[in-house]
């Protein structure tokens, strides 16, 4: 009789092989993108502390483009604003896939993932305000470390857990996707400057364009590759920040396949620019963003300033606390429970590990404080130091978790359906 009652809802189910395998895929492609992003991030941090620090500083602040369109600008301006409307595009592509046809369709699955989201943008935010006000600091930068950096995650992630239940991984990709989203909107609504509707206005007209042609399956880069430059560039001068057409483009392109057993135009747009993105576009950024100046007494200041002491208590610690506080909320408060296999243990590594921003926190301290300042600088000190506390204590719960399902899965024999499929599959995306 009691199999007749519904159940509950899992935390963190493995849900479906599919869902599971296409998780599997970005996880292969986000490792190799958070090695280049740290080795870009390490490469920008020692040359601008070496005797050839200028030549770094003027690399990144030469400027190119054309001036008579106002498109002059200097590289980390263009790495900010063009390189990264790419990583946005594949963010948009995420969320569409995401919402249409991925776990978020769901609303029983979606729920945990999205309030654990939201109170992981919100608790950070909270925590930088408390500590500039107690310390007499600068509001503006609130919305820093509500960020979680998705390749760097994904990445410690897949090197750290492999034997960690797939569910944890779908759980933080999707988490990160809902981050994305929010961060998104606030760079929409709190750093667009100078409004210029009318831009704004024929910005729109190419996405027109856009949408019908990918509506009716043409992916021809020939085609569709000047529609989005001539949509950046129509968005970038109408004040709203230029990484936005990026993400409305990502969206407007299908999901779901035109003919059955074909791939979609969104999957197959996502295997030809993820590479573009996690390979050239992100590191670039990185190297242009990170190389902050420590010699010569400027850690010393940076860690006076509430600014970067605010940045890093929102990212070690109310990531945390917003992210492990919602599911435990969502986990007593609803009808959703924690998966058999889980332990909360696990949530933790999960929460430490979203703790880690990188990409869109240090965007989000430009536009906060501009490129350059004093107050940037330390932006950047701020995010670094807590994405490398935030990943070094998820590292040593995640490998603990790690040893923990390693002896599990040795000591047990995999079944295998009639299909071949693991019944269990909790072995890592690359790590078979």
């Amino acid at each position: 009789m009691s199999n007749l009652l519904p159940s509950k809802p899992r935390l963190f189910s493995r849900g479906e092989w599919p869902e599971a395998k296409r998780v599997a895929d970005v996880l292969r492609a986000e490792t190799v993108g958070g090695a280049l992003l740290l080795l870009a991030a390490v490469a920008a941090l020692v040359w601008a502390n070496s005797p050839w620090r200028d030549g770094y500083t003027g690399l990144r602040d030469l400027k190119v483009g054309p001036a008579s369109l106002g498109l002059e600008m200097s590289l980390a301006h263009w790495a900010s604003d063009g390189l990264l409307a790419i990583f946005f595009f594949v963010v948009g592509l995420e969320l569409k896939h995401e919402f249409v046809v991925g776990d978020l369709r769901d609303r029983a699955k979606a729920a945990v993932p999205i309030v654990a989201a939201v109170c992981g943008v919100a608790m950070p935010a909270l925590i930088y305000v408390l500590v500039n006000s107690i310390g007499d600091g600068n509001l503006t930068g609130w919305a820093i470390p509500s960020a979680t950096d998705i390749a760097f995650a994904l990445a410690v992630l897949a090197v750290l857990g492999q034997y960690l239940p797939s569910a944890l991984r779908s759980f933080l990709l999707t988490l990160a996707v809902v981050d994305d989203l929010i961060a998104i909107t606030i760079i929409a609504i709190f750093f667009t400057s100078d409004l210029n509707l009318v831009y704004l206005g024929l910005g729109v007209l190419p996405m027109i364009v856009f949408w019908l042609l990918v509506r009716r399956g043409v992916r021809s880069p020939w085609l569709l590759i000047p529609i989005g430059i001539i949509t950046w560039v129509l968005v970038y001068k109408s004040g709203v920040h230029a990484t936005i057409a990026g993400v409305v483009l990502g969206l407007l392109v299908p999901v779901r396949p035109l003919a059955e057993g074909e791939p979609s135009l969104c999957t197959r747009f996502e295997h030809r620019v993820r590479p573009l993105s996690a390979g050239l576009c992100v590191p670039v950024f990185a190297f242009f963003a990170a190389g902050v100046t420590v010699v010569g007494g400027g850690l010393a200041a940076a860690f006076r300033d509430p600014i970067t002491l605010g940045i890093v208590a929102g990212l070690v610690l109310g990531k945390v606390i917003g992210v492990l506080g919602a599911t435990f909320f969502m986990s007593k408060f609803t009808r959703a429970e924690l998966d058999d296999d889980l332990a909360w243990a696990d949530v933790v590594g999960l929460s430490l590990l979203a703790g880690i921003g990188f990409t869109v926190s240090l965007l989000i301290g430009e536009l906060a404080f501009g490129a350059g300042s004093d107050a940037d600088e330390h932006v950047k000190i701020g995010v670094l130091t807590g994405s490398l506390l935030s990943a070094l204590l998820a590292a040593l719960v995640l490998r603990t978790r790690n040893k923990v399902y390693r002896r599990i899965q040795e000591s047990e024999t995999l079944d295998t359906d009639a299909d071949g499929i693991p019944d269990v599959y909790q072995k890592a995306p690359g790590g078979a």
